[in-house]
This record gives C-alpha cells, sequence and structure tokens, in this order.
C-alpha cells in the first residue's frame, strides 16, 4: 500500500471510529517521562489522541514542556507551554503555543509526536506535509514517542530515508 493509500485508509477508519466526536481517554504518563526535564509535545486535533490532560499534568509536575507552532509551509517552531492562556488557533485550526521561542533543541529529553498510522517497528505516517520529519531531524537525541488510537497501528508503513523512526509507540 501506498502512503497515499494508507492515508486514505486511516482517513475512512477515522471517520469510522470518531463520528460520535473525540473519545475522551487518559494518555498514561509513560515511565520514560518521569526522569525527563524537557519534553516536546503537541496540541491535538479533533481526529488525534487528546493529549491536554498530559501536558497540564507535565507542567503541573515542573517539566518544560514544549510545543509546535508551525510559521512557513515548511517548517514549524517549539514554544514554551506554562498553560491555557498560551494557546491561540493557529494553522490549520491547531491550538498553538504563544510562550517564549526555545531553540535549545539538544536539552529535549522526550519527544511525544501524532501520527496517521504507525507499525511495529516505530515507522510513522504523516500527514504528507513533513513538518515533524524535517523538524525531528534536529533532535536525533531526544527519545521519540509515537502516539495513537489502537485502530492506527498497521501491519507497515511504507517508508523513505527522510522519514524519521520513533523509538516507541503507544496506542490507546
Amino acid at each position: 500500500m501506498t502512503k497515499q493509500e494508507l492515508r486514505r485508509h486511516i482517513r475512512a477508519l477515522k471517520h469510522q471510529h470518531l463520528t460520535e466526536g473525540q473519545p475522551s481517554c487518559e494518555v498514561p504518563l509513560f515511565d520514560r517521562l518521569s526522569d525527563c526535564r524537557v519534553v516536546m509535545l503537541y496540541s491535538a486535533l479533533p481526529d488525534e489522541v487528546p493529549t491536554q490532560s498530559l501536558i497540564d499534568g507535565l507542567v503541573a509536575q515542573g517539566k518544560t514542556v514544549l510545543l509546535p507552532r508551525v510559521v512557513s509551509d515548511t517548517d514549524m517552531e517549539l514554544r514554551h507551554y506554562t498553560g491555557p492562556h498560551d494557546l491561540q488557533t493557529g494553522a490549520f485550526g491547531i491550538l498553538e503555543p504563544t510562550g517564549q521561542l526555545f531553540t535549545d533543541y539538544a536539552t529535549i529529553d522526550v519527544a511525544i509526536i501524532p501520527g496517521m498510522a504507525f507499525d511495529a517497528a516505530g515507522h510513522r505516517l504523516g500527514r504528507g506535509k513533513g513538518y515533524y520529519d524535517r523538524f525531528l531531524s534536529r533532535i536525533p537525541h531526544a527519545y521519540k514517542i509515537g502516539l495513537c488510537f489502537s485502530w492506527q497501528m498497521v501491519d507497515s508503513v511504507p517508508s523513505n530515508q527522510h522519514d524519521v523512526v520513533m523509538d516507541a509507540v503507544v496506542s490507546l
């Protein structure tokens, strides 16, 4: 199956699974997060695993939380998140951070990443614009966790050499 075919397949599954709205689910506090200090997460779209309670929980623990902000057709940047007052609707209708710009990429311990589909080997299918693959190539040292619903796990995700592989995938 090509990437485009897999995206169509996952969109059909999303429509089937999410017609009643975004499910309420608690994202577990990953063991990997207990010792880290700087975490990159994402502000969820309606068809992604909700992360707001995890984000706020990490802030409450004193972790530095970073959220991406789309800044061009090809790039995103990271901004500090300290609370809901740091969010505004941005590109693609995503709640994006307005906090202080973050550029000390070497200090990022863990990155929790959304995707349309993942496989057991850690391959990730994104939405097709390459934002995360381009950005994740800047933080090769960070432990990368793909986060998805169980129905987003597939046998195999087609990948290219520029696709960044996750170190772990957690499906709920």
